[in-house]
């Protein structure tokens, strides 16, 4: 049933449940994805030169593994947020967060399979198109399950998680590039295999995870959020032998079964405009420094420093640890220091250490130790203000766009960084020329400035407050007790004040 109006309490009960073993079920159930995300993209990063070789089974070149096939990719990414960020909205977290993971594991055990050049690029497209629709479906249904006052931090360690998968695809493919161990057109095969059979156990975890509260009461179908959550309640209560204070506020909500693509339009850029800017930027940033560095990281090892392809992988894993690390140590002080400040001076510390590395790389005082030394550091601040991109459009619009919004954000931002990134990039070192290279640091590292300077003044303080605080729905009927608004229609020019 929808178009009825009901007050509930659902969001105040999931904001004040204590950490439980079923929030680990959460994280592990729909977490855990990343960890295959980064193992394919730093698979194929470490296999661009051994597919390149003639006995590898395919013909096709380096730059067209980390330019092409890696736009491509992204591409797909891009298409699928869109596409089943719609859909997520639409039908639900959990069947969609279903449905994409299997299209991510068919895609990449097809990948596994090529036979030609034109079936590779195929497939890395339609693998991106399913982990495009993961990031929508999975992001919407963490931040709707997970307390306020953990969100910040496990957001950011679950997207921080896609570099312990990374770690695994470089350490995965030092053994399968080994050709005293498999052939050469058979090792990276096997490769992708390994990946196809980490989702087949996440898929099996994820059933058990459960559709949003928040959507279902939203979308006609509040008995069944009401029961779901008691339940919930009841599992943590026998968990840990107390009794959970009673929720402290209500809502009330004119049920609906969608939301037109208008009136989404309407809420994100013109009600919220600020808030856009900002996803804008920390998307675009990110995905540039990202998309462009970790495809073409390998390339750079192989034509300045002559590191061999099967070697690779250990520098990946040195970069993939500073990567993992930056998030788990930084994310807690995303709710407790504050997402203005947390989200800004990462972003801002590794946009200006990466000009600094780019000047030593220019000046020929690094070697390839050096290099991945610098890069570590680099992307410890840089992997935890990227991951905070995705916690910034998941919380700060209404909860009938959510999915939508990061759909969007993460399409445009990946487009516009993460497809010109690895063409740009692919190119400008497959030159061989020390100035080109040092030119995309540069471009990065302002990319990631200039956000770091949008978040400084645009950062929305949403550590330890409700979702329906920080944007109310657009189906609320009766405003909750501390509202959080729009943003202003006519703020100062340069203002840094806080906003709800």
């Amino acid at each position: 049933m929808t178009n009825a109006t009901i007050t509930t309490s659902v969001p105040a009960r999931l904001d004040r449940l204590p950490w439980s073993r079923w929030h680990w079920t959460v994280v592990i159930g729909l977490g855990t994805v990343w960890i295959l995300d980064g193992l394919e993209v730093t698979v194929v990063g470490n296999i661009a030169g051994r597919l390149s070789e003639k006995d590898s089974g395919l013909s096709i070149t380096s730059g067209q593994v980390t330019g092409l096939a890696a736009a491509l990719y992204v591409a797909g990414a891009c298409v699928g947020a869109l596409f089943f960020g719609r859909l997520t909205d639409l039908f639900g977290r959990k069947k969609l967060f279903m449905i994409t993971l299997a299209v991510y594991l068919a895609a990449t055990a097809m990948t596994a399979f090529s036979f030609s050049t034109w079936w590779f690029f195929l497939f890395r497209f339609l693998t991106g198109f399913g982990i495009g629709g993961e990031y929508a479906a999975i992001n919407s249904a963490i931040d709707e399950l997970i307390p306020a006052t953990y969100r910040g931090r496990v957001d950011l360690i679950i997207n921080g998680s896609f570099w312990l998968g990374a770690i695994g695809g470089s350490l995965l493919s030092i053994l399968m590039l080994d050709t005293n161990i498999f052939p050469a057109d058979l090792g990276w095969r096997i490769t992708f295999g390994f990946g196809v059979v980490l989702g087949l156990a996440i898929l099996l975890v994820r059933r058990h995870v459960p559709e949003s509260p928040r959507w279902l009461f939203i979308h006609g179908r509040g008995e069944e959020a009401e029961v779901l959550v008691a339940s919930i309640e009841q599992r943590i209560e026998m968990e840990k032998g107390e009794v959970l204070p009673p929720p402290t506020r209500q809502i009330t909500i004119h049920q609906r079964k969608s939301i037109g693509f208008g009136t989404i339009a309407r809420t994100v850029f013109s009600q919220y405009r600020r808030r856009a800017i900002l996803g804008l930027a920390l998307f675009i940033g990110q995905a540039f420094l990202y998309n462009a560095i970790t495809f073409g990281f390998g390339a750079i090892l192989t034509t300045f420093y002559d590191v061999s392809t099967s070697r690779t992988g250990y520098f990946f894993a040195v970069i993939a640890v500073g990567n993992f690390l930056g998030p788990l140590f930084l994310g807690r002080l995303f709710d407790t220091v504050g997402r203005r400040i947390m989200i800004s001076s990462t972003y801002l510390l590794s946009g200006v250490l990466l000009f600094g590395t780019a000047a030593l790389f220019d000046g020929g005082h690094l070697s390839a130790n050096t290099l991945t030394a610098c890069w570590a550091v680099v992307l410890f601040f840089a992997s935890a203000g990227a991951s905070s991109a995705y916690l910034t459009v998941s919380e700060v619009f209404p909860m009938e766009t959510r999915a939508m919004a990061i759909a969007f954000f993460y399409a445009l931002g990946t487009a516009a960084g993460g497809i010109s990134g690895p063409l740009l990039f692919a190119s400008l070192t497959a030159s061989g020329v020390v100035g080109d290279t040092v030119l995309a640091f540069q471009i990065g590292a302002a990319l990631m400035c200039l956000a770091g300077l949008v978040a400084a003044f645009l950062a929305v303080p949403a550590e330890g407050r409700s979702l329906e605080d920080i944007a109310e729905p657009l189906s609320t009927a009766k405003k909750p007790s501390t509202p959080g608004p729009p943003d202003p229609p006519t703020p100062e020019a340069g203002a840094v004040t806080a906003e709800a």
